[in-house]
């Protein structure tokens, strides 16, 4: 168990700093334990950018840190492992998406929110797994090409009529997920309701009850009279489920859920961030620019 002592060495660093402590859905629970805000990547730059905190520490990875300086450039974004990055985010370049674009000229790019300032910058719209059927379906045109997640372009495209040209990247956690293993979980638990992530295999979602983003789980388990669910998402979700739903049962759906890159984040790494000011993720203006212009579109589409 972590001390008292380090949670109050970060939290006094906090107020020096006047700094806000976010920390995704998949970090460590002790990370998400102190943290003054959880949640899905995006939602959480844009929280931060609208408190009157000088500095955000972002435990994540580095493509979030980068949405918060795109969302927030006056403010420091310190990222306190600077070695914990996406593999999806990095299987997708600049000159990659450049190629696709020529191959289909004047197609619209659509571009998860799971990569890099640099491709949100050469993207029309963003969207996330909550939000990419409405991106999709408010974009003119009867193709689209969607990167970097195949798994998630091929749910959406379910539900579209539109062409897609899907960049082959996917989520190497999600993708360890086995339809089988799903399948036998559902035969040795079947009073439990199946919920994944869009970022799983298509096999995958194909077996699932309830599919949504991280939030969404929360919200749907919490909300659901079953008392007992498999669940299809990386384990750091466990911990707020249990936390929020005391009387209910949460199965992971493999132990091979496990990101290494959300569980590089230490305690130690956000005191010694909080004490050096740095890593500092900082986002140059002639990439910013673009991408918060591929963000803001996808932000002024109505919500339900």
């Amino acid at each position: 168990m972590y001390s008292e002592e380090i949670k109050r060495e970060i939290r006094a660093l906090l107020q020096k700093r006047n700094g806000v402590l976010l920390a995704h859905n998949y970090m460590r629970d002790e990370v998400q334990e102190i943290a003054d805000i959880t949640g899905d990547s995006l939602a959480l730059s844009m929280e931060a950018a609208g408190t009157a905190a000088e500095v955000i520490v972002f435990c994540g990875v580095h493509f979030m840190a980068e949405s918060a300086s795109i969302l927030a450039p006056e403010k420091t974004v310190l990222l306190p492992r600077l070695d914990a990055g996406c593999p999806m985010a990095d299987m997708v370049t600049v000159e990659g998406l450049l190629e696709l674009k020529a191959r289909h000229p004047g197609v619209p790019v659509v571009t998860y929110v799971n990569s890099s300032a640099a491709v949100k910058a050469e993207s029309d719209i963003c969207c996330t797994s909550a939000n990419a059927q409405k991106v999709v379906d408010s974009i003119p045109g009867s193709e689209v090409i969607f990167v970097p997640d195949r798994n998630l372009g091929s749910y959406v495209a379910r539900f579209s009529d539109k062409t897609f040209h899907f960049w082959d990247g996917y989520c190497p956690t999600h993708e360890r997920l086995k339809a089988e293993d799903v399948v036998r979980l559902k035969q040795e638990h079947p009073d439990a309701l199946f919920v994944c992530h869009p970022e799983c295999n298509p096999k995958v979602v194909a077996l699932a009850d309830h599919v949504c983003s991280t939030t969404g789980m929360y919200g749907f388990c919490r909300e659901s009279s079953a008392t007992k669910f498999i669940i299809g998402t990386e384990a750091g979700i466990l911990y707020r489920l249990k936390k929020e739903n005391p009387g209910k049962e949460f199965i992971l759906a493999s132990p091979a859920l496990i990101c290494p890159n959300m569980k590089l984040t230490s305690l130690e790494d956000i005191r010694d961030a909080l004490t050096s000011m740095a890593p500092v993720v900082k986002v140059p203006e002639e990439v910013r620019v673009p991408a918060k212009r591929a963000l803001d579109r996808m932000l002024a589409i109505p919500r339900d």
